[in-house]
């Protein structure tokens, strides 16, 4: 099998495809994984496939809208996801008629709220990924391990103040990532 052409570097991809000089097959190769696993979560492989190519034929088309300064385009993709598993998810609500109004209407809004967390979350570990070792470790130790400022620095061997920097900094780059991500 020959190998195909050099795959970009993230940034590198983001750059060319929000400038028009990525094709489709290159944002789609580097993150179809990535949409395809959200939208099974919510939807079945069918659905999902469809989604998925959705997702994409629809980025491309907003492409200009695509910001690299703002967000990836690993966390641009997943908002669009987001939208369209909703609009899939109440697509399939209107034209089903297999169960009462109410109980369709919960269900629905169950899925779309697991739908909803379900990306929040693959962002949240996608804008984790893109912290410096440092400031993720510290950010994990301080939110998932619950440790206090003066205990990670005492573990680590940082500084107090720079630990509460990198705290500070992190939870901002984060913020940034996830608004670009969800707006």
């Amino acid at each position: 099998m020959p190998a195909g052409p050099p795959v970009p570097s993230s940034a590198a991809l983001d750059h060319a495809f929000a400038a028009g000089e990525a094709d489709l097959k290159a944002a789609y190769d580097a993150h179809a994984t990535l949409v395809y696993a959200i939208c099974r979560k919510a939807l079945d492989e069918h659905a999902a496939k469809e989604v998925t190519q959705d997702v994409f034929l629809s980025a491309w088309r907003g492409r200009d809208q695509f910001d690299p300064a703002r967000g990836t385009l690993a966390g641009w993709l997943v908002g669009i996801t987001k939208r369209r598993i909703i609009d899939h998810l109440r697509s399939e609500r209107r034209h089903g008629d297999r169960r009462s109004d109410e109980q369709t209407e919960a269900v629905d809004l169950t899925a779309e709220t697991d739908v909803v967390l379900a990306a929040e979350r693959i962002v949240l570990v996608e804008a984790l990924r893109q912290l410096p070792l440092r400031t993720r470790e510290i950010i994990e130790l301080a939110y998932v391990q619950d440790l206090t400022h003066q205990d990670i620095a005492e573990r680590t061997g940082v500084p107090l103040g720079t630990v509460k920097s990198d705290i500070r900094r992190g939870l901002l780059r984060i913020r940034e990532l996830m608004e670009a991500t969800n707006g």
